[in-house]
């Protein structure tokens, strides 16, 4: 929901988004403020708003259009785009990137579990990461072939 970064007043609150749910949403990104926080939490779907807010105010938020370009934030949201949303924060994919962006997350997630465990042992980051220092990323390979990392499942075929 594009509010313009605005939160002074509730993009939605409870019983709008306890309707999305119902009608099939998977979740509400709003850079606007939403009402009834408690329940909003409360839905069996991610509800990403700037912050609560008691406000109700129809002339400030009322549907325009749907599926047409957004900004949310300063992020700009095509139809189409893919959100992706957790404790951290939400990012939008342009759908014409995602494979190539889900064939670099997982290394870079695998890299990031072996600094935390190269951290908790008392490594120094620098060099490490960002990995300056090519050594860390042998140290790297070899911890993955330690962790068995890599290796196809038995029984795969291939």
């Amino acid at each position: 929901m594009d509010c313009r970064r605005d939160a002074s007043a509730a993009s939605a609150g409870s019983i709008l988004l306890t309707r999305l749910q119902v009608r099939g949403a998977a979740g509400v990104v709003t850079d606007g403020g939403i009402r009834d926080a408690g329940g909003s939490a409360a839905l069996d779907m991610p509800v990403y708003a700037a912050g609560p807010c008691t406000l109700t105010n129809l002339t400030k938020r009322h549907v325009v259009d749907i599926d047409v370009p957004v900004s949310c934030g300063t992020c700009p949201v095509y139809p189409g785009d893919i959100v992706v949303g957790d404790g951290d924060g939400v990012m939008i994919i342009p759908r014409h990137l995602a494979t190539e962006i889900a064939a670099e997350s997982v290394p870079m997630e695998l890299y990031e579990d072996f600094v935390l465990e190269q951290v908790r042992a008392g490594a120094p980051i620098t060099g490490l990461y960002p990995a300056t220092d090519t050594r860390n990323l042998d140290r790297f390979e070899e911890w993955k072939a330690r962790n068995r990392i890599g290796e196809q499942p038995p029984g795969d075929g291939k």
